[in-house]
């Protein structure tokens, strides 16, 4: 009897030891795959703070044009658009005579790449597919 209570306590003892030591082993995994997990959180926020960081100062710059340096135009003869073209610019029209229309995109950053719709906007100005039209309600009296 003293014999089968010393196995089955052995063996108990011996289950301990192996239950505590996968258990450790498992929090350890845990620990690095939470820290893991962690980091990468953090690494997305910051690439998400300055993508919007970037997005916002491309904005800000495509309003801010017209009072840019490089800007070659009269700032007042400019009017932001913002999608799918930045700014219209009429030349010549502070001094009552527009000689011609101009659009213009802004680009901020490295590349400075034209989407596929501001290259098909580009194309149809350069192939001339461009017309004037005269949206003109009569007064509300006359509906």
């Amino acid at each position: 009897m003293n014999t089968v209570l010393i196995i089955v306590a052995i063996i108990l003892l011996i289950a301990i030891i192996v239950l505590s030591y996968h258990l450790s082993k498992a929090r350890r995994e845990f620990k690095l795959w939470k820290k893991g997990e962690e980091d990468r959180l953090e690494e997305a926020r910051k690439q998400a703070i300055e993508r919007s960081r970037a997005v916002l100062g491309g904005k800000f710059t495509e309003q801010m044009a017209p009072y840019l340096p490089e800007f070659k135009y009269d700032p007042t003869e400019a009017r932001f658009i913002g999608t799918p073209i930045d700014l219209l610019v009429f030349p010549g029209l502070a001094g009552g005579e527009p000689r011609e229309i101009v659009l213009i995109e802004v680009k901020t950053g490295k590349a400075g790449k034209l989407t596929t719709r501001e290259r098909r906007i580009e194309e149809l100005v350069k192939a001339g597919k461009v017309r004037w039209e005269l949206i003109h309600r009569p007064p509300e009296e006359q509906v």
